[in-house]
């Protein structure tokens, strides 16, 4: 599906909406739940990853194919890998097939699981034989996708004498990493995070319990971007949040003050609202602990005709696409002028979004999202705009509701 995005016929905008959980949250929360089913979820995300990790948990024999969910693939290997008697293979889509996973792979060999690679040499599809895994400590490097950490954690209560992980390195995404060790917590699981060594204790027994899921962070992003480039007065109401997040994308209420949008918590609803202060015409920040950010600040910064200078972004490059040069390629494209390395993006101030520009999407559900909101500034075409039902099905219905128009094209 192609989408033309028509220029708001005014940059106010006033509107109240409902966000569903968190998807990392709820696949991190499945995953428990499949190991101690007296463990219930509330506000589950309606995401497609949530929607495959939740059918993969229940697959009896493969092949699972999990498609282009990154997280799914990471979380599933672990569960499998530690299941006594389970023999399935696991599968995605050709770019999943291109996203490395040796280094979960090496970590669960060296606990004793039995795997191998199908095709290439360090990548999916993976034949996995389960086993029981009852070595107590293994390795792995610091600066790698919080996913593969979280794998192992999420499993580690279920194992037979827990797990001691040793991180090397300098730590990437911290609070992904914490908001697996909180959600163990908040279950009765001990745990401990201290420096780089992370324990978590076995669970004897658990107690029936119910888990509510916050709404997701990385959705409210995209709003966040809407209002930053909205005219001054306008705000949005979401739900439902609160003021202590376990989620990592949470730095946004503090991120987007740079771009005059103000975040007020009230009855469980964060709301958003565009100040009229002068914004300074050059934004700096190093988002090592939310990577996932990036396109919806480049984005708005290019929006809002300021400069950005990013840091700590290794991890876009093993995304659904490489992340940093689909940016560099459609923002360019848009007329701005962006330099992109390994890890930083650097914009220049000043540039002006030219109108009816085509915007590739690249499998990327995130790349489709963080674009939408330039139609405050100009129209555009957005390319396999269904993508962003990966994380997001009923985005393009809550763009409606602000006064956007859609086309399909």
């Amino acid at each position: 599906m192609k989408l033309f995005l028509s220029a708001a016929a005014s940059q106010n905008i006033n509107a109240e909406l409902q966000i569903t959980g968190s998807k990392s949250e709820s696949n991190r929360l499945l995953l428990l739940s499949a190991l101690f089913p007296n463990i219930k979820i509330e506000n589950l995300s309606n995401s497609d990853d949530t929607r495959l990790m939740k059918k993969g948990l229940s697959a009896k024999e493969g092949p699972v194919d999990i498609h282009h969910a990154g997280t799914a693939m990471r979380f599933l290997t672990a569960y499998f890998a530690s299941r006594d008697g389970m023999e399935l293979v696991i599968t995605g889509s050709q770019r999943m097939k291109e996203r490395p996973i040796k280094i979960l792979v090496d970590a669960l060999t060296d606990l004793g699981a039995r795997i191998e690679y199908l095709e290439k040499d360090g990548y999916p599809p993976l034949k996995i034989r389960g086993k029981k895994l009852t070595k107590p400590h293994t390795t792995l490097p610091a600066n790698i996708s919080s996913q593969y950490i979280s794998a192992l954690l999420l499993i580690a209560p279920s194992l037979e004498n827990g797990l001691k992980l040793r991180l090397e390195g300098k730590i990437t995404s911290a609070p992904y990493i914490e908001m697996s060790c909180e959600l163990l917590n908040r279950l009765g699981i001990r745990t401990s995070f201290d420096g780089n060594i992370i324990v978590v204790d076995k669970a004897n027994k658990m107690p029936d319990q119910v888990l509510t899921v916050e709404s997701d962070w990385s959705s409210a992003s995209y709003f966040y971007s809407f209002v930053a480039l909205a005219a001054p007065g306008s705000s949005i109401r979401l739900s439902s949040y609160h003021g202590k997040s376990l989620q990592g994308d949470s730095v946004l209420n503090k991120i987007y003050e740079a771009f005059g949008v103000s975040t007020t918590f009230k009855d469980h609803s964060l709301i958003l609202k565009k100040e009229s202060h002068k914004i300074d015409q050059h934004f700096s920040y190093n988002l090592v602990n939310a990577p996932d950010l990036a396109q919806t600040i480049a984005v708005s910064c290019f929006g809002l005709g300021i400069g950005c200078d990013l840091t700590g972004l290794h991890t876009l490059k093993i995304k659904e696409t490489d992340r940093l040069e689909a940016l560099n390629t459609e923002l360019t494209k848009l007329g701005a002028s962006i330099e992109t390395t390994d890890e930083r993006l650097i914009l220049s101030p000043g540039g002006v979004p030219k109108a009816d520009v085509t915007i590739a999407t690249y499998h990327d559900h995130r790349m489709a999202m963080a674009f939408a909101p330039l139609a405050m500034r100009t129209s555009m075409f957005i390319e396999d705009a269904g993508v962003v039902s990966k994380s997001y099905p009923d985005f393009w219905e809550d763009v409606k509701s602000l006064g956007i128009e859609l086309n399909r094209t």
